[in-house]
């Protein structure tokens, strides 16, 4: 009986433990999850709720994440980072070749999968040169690297893509509406990185080789699935195409999709899509973004992530120019502003985890001064010719 009762007792402390690590990786879903079924209980299920749903968005970002990782499982986002670093030979060289390698990946794959791809490659690179004091300055920059740097192309963030798609902004003016504070963040990131104290370093790494076939097809797969974000193609045959041709060539990649980043999607559809239909609500965030739209979208980042936000306040505005800048510039700030951000906090605890206090003072520090700038040129730029009009 006491046999049993131990069995029964490990499989519950078992089965804890992997509810534990699920809800600590997947925070910000669970949050979603929660308020969805509490805006559920407000606003019952009915037939409105299909109506919430941006399915051409779910479609974009599934595409994009799946050819994303085939090509990380190739070690092509590796490779190319790799060569690029060792053409530097200093420590400040070095570090914001990283810095700038994330940042221009984060326009092409996203910011999130630009940090898993290269925040491991900023660890590797510190570790084996024993530069480890420099891995939170690192990572922190790599983070606003990410966060700033998707901000000028639709598919770079996933709040871009959504309002991308749900206001159907022109490609040539959301570059446009983008391009001042996407130049800002290049010139404050790379000031940053000058007072790097300068040191010469030699990067030993193994050489890898890609797959010239996979390669070429994964990367035609990328431009397709770019393709469809601009509206050339019906992303209808993206959702058959893409899938298809990836489950034939490596089909652990359509398992490795960040399938919790989609489902926070649909629970932020759900709770955006029920909050609108509340008549306080509803008055109370039109009144809002009424006023001053560009500070209640960074606010608003603050504390519910910069994605929520972007679904939640698009149901209160039509003038998406505020709303585009401030859930981007939003994503600095605090801890939660930003998923990306909490991918670089996991990445480095699991590297450093007995520096923790440091690395979130040193966050907090650089990401409200990114964040207090942004928002006053920013304001500066956009709002005051409004004024003068």
């Amino acid at each position: 009986m006491s046999i049993l009762t131990q069995e029964k007792r490990d499989k519950v402390n078992s089965f804890g433990n992997v509810l534990l690590r699920f809800l600590k990786s997947n925070i910000v879903l669970c949050i979603a999850f929660l308020l969805a079924v509490i805006t559920s209980f407000l606003v019952p299920p009915d037939k409105e709720y299909l109506g919430y749903f941006d399915f051409k968005t779910l479609t974009c970002l599934f595409c994009v994440l799946a050819v994303v990782c085939a090509l990380k499982n190739i070690n092509f986002f590796y490779v190319l980072a790799s060569k690029i670093v060792k053409i530097f030979k200093n420590t400040r060289a070095c570090i914001l070749a990283l810095v700038y390698i994330t940042f221009i990946g984060s326009m092409l794959i996203a910011n999130d999968m630009a940090l898993l791809t290269f925040l491991p490659l900023g660890f590797f690179i510190l570790n084996s040169t024993d530069n480890k004091q420099l891995m939170a300055f690192t990572f922190i920059m790599q983070n606003i690297s990410a966060n700033l740097g998707g901000m000028l192309t639709p598919f770079g963030n996933p709040q871009n893509l959504y309002l991308y798609t749900k206001f159907n902004i022109p490609t040539g003016e959301f570059t446009s509406i983008m391009l001042a504070p996407f130049v800002l963040s290049i010139v404050l990131i790379t000031v940053c990185c000058l007072f790097i104290k300068n040191k010469p370093l030699k990067l030993n790494s193994e050489e890898k080789k890609l797959p010239p076939i996979r390669t070429i097809i994964y990367l035609l797969l990328f431009a397709f699935s770019i393709i469809i974000v601009f509206r050339v193609v019906p992303y209808q045959i993206g959702l058959i195409l893409i899938p298809i041709s990836i489950l034939i060539l490596d089909r652990r990649a359509l398992k490795q999709v960040d399938y919790g980043l989609l489902l926070t999607f649909v629970m932020f559809f759900i709770f955006s899509g029920n909050m609108a239909r509340i008549p306080v609500i509803r008055e109370f965030f039109s009144g809002l973004m009424g006023k001053s739209p560009l500070l209640v979208s960074v606010l608003c980042c603050q504390i519910i992530s910069n994605v929520p936000s972007a679904i939640l306040l698009s149901q209160f505005t039509t003038d998406y120019v505020p709303l585009l800048i401030g859930v981007n510039i939003g994503g600095c700030g605090t801890l939660i502003s930003s998923l990306a951000s909490l991918i670089t906090f996991k990445e480095y605890v699991k590297h450093n985890p007995k520096a923790t206090k440091r690395y979130l003072l040193e966050f907090t520090l650089f990401n409200f001064g990114f964040l207090i700038i942004l928002t006053l040129v920013s304001a500066f730029i956009f709002l005051v010719p409004n004024f003068i009009i």
